[in-house]
């Protein structure tokens, strides 16, 4: 690391959270031609990635921890290795349906993580939180899973739990709570699935007819992937040019959906039979008997 260190930075991204967010602001910085990049965070974490994504090292300054570096290794420092190894990723959640991945995806604060929380309680596994990572095998595409534990804001444990503390925080320094995926109030689906349908979620709406589930044209489902992968604002000319084509085969492969919620809370439960119920009409059938999934 210390060696990368020593090479010339060009930085490559600045992106400043808004005011009054929580998260740290964030710089991607290339070191020498190429031979490394360093992310760091306005809080004095820091990392430094090799440039095959094959070696990472952290630092972080107290009173941060080991916890808190962690954090970001198992968001966006991950999300980030994936993209340099030319791994597609969707910016979703995934849970399991029928043995399938079913994927939520949308911009950050849009329910991906809400959504997939919401099945699990009702029985169905979560393969993947945030970043879905995408391997395609002939003419099937599958879901990789993640971390096992679902990353939620307050308000969110509140309208799943009934109040704000119910879950444990990430870390003393971090606003968001995790469900822990270990099986006793949800379940955590360790295998690869095959893709089954993706759902992408749009802003929240108080129209009487939400929530809905929405069709979409090949052109709109493309149009929505490329705007949901994970840290697209990374690649190259190349790798976007691979990961376009790459999308265009999802699209004539998988269904693709829009989803709009309902603005208030209360509504997660129809939302839910709602996914359930469209998933079922478009996911092959299962020998066995569907997990219970009471809304």
């Amino acid at each position: 690391m210390r060696a990368l260190l020593t090479l010339p930075g060009r930085i490559l991204s600045r992106r400043s959270e808004a005011p009054g967010s929580p998260d740290p602001s964030f710089v991607l910085t290339q070191l020498g031609e190429a031979a490394g990049f360093q992310l760091s965070y306005s809080d004095g974490t820091r990392f430094v990635v090799d440039a095959a994504a094959d070696h990472v090292w952290g630092t972080y300054e107290p009173p941060l921890t080991a916890d808190d570096m962690a954090t970001y290794f198992l968001g966006p420092v991950l999300g980030f290795v994936l993209r340099r190894r030319n791994i597609t990723c969707l910016h979703a959640s995934a849970v399991d349906i029928r043995g399938r991945a079913v994927c939520f995806c949308g911009e950050a604060g849009y329910g991906k993580s809400t959504t997939a929380a919401a099945l699990a309680l009702r029985g169905h596994p979560v393969l993947a939180e945030d970043i879905v990572a995408l391997e395609e095998s002939g003419v099937e595409f599958r879901a990789v899973p993640g971390y096992p534990r679902v990353c939620l804001w307050p308000e969110s444990v509140s309208m799943l739990f009934g109040r704000a503390d119910a879950l444990p925080q990430i870390t003393p320094a971090w606003e968001k709570h995790y469900l822990e995926l270990d099986g006793m109030r949800a379940k955590f689906s360790q295998a690869k699935l095959p893709l089954g349908v993706v759902y992408l979620i749009a802003p929240r709406s108080s129209e009487e007819n939400t929530p809905r589930v929405e069709k979409l044209s090949p052109r709109e489902a493309l149009l929505g992937l490329v705007q949901n992968t994970y840290m697209n604002w990374v690649l190259g000319r190349d790798q976007r040019a691979n990961e376009f084509e790459i999308l265009c085969r999802l699209v004539q492969q998988i269904p693709v959906r829009r989803i709009i919620p309902h603005a208030k809370p209360e509504k997660i439960g129809r939302l839910c039979e709602l996914i359930l119920q469209d998933a079922a009409s478009v996911l092959p059938p299962t020998s066995g008997a569907p997990p219970p999934s009471h809304c």
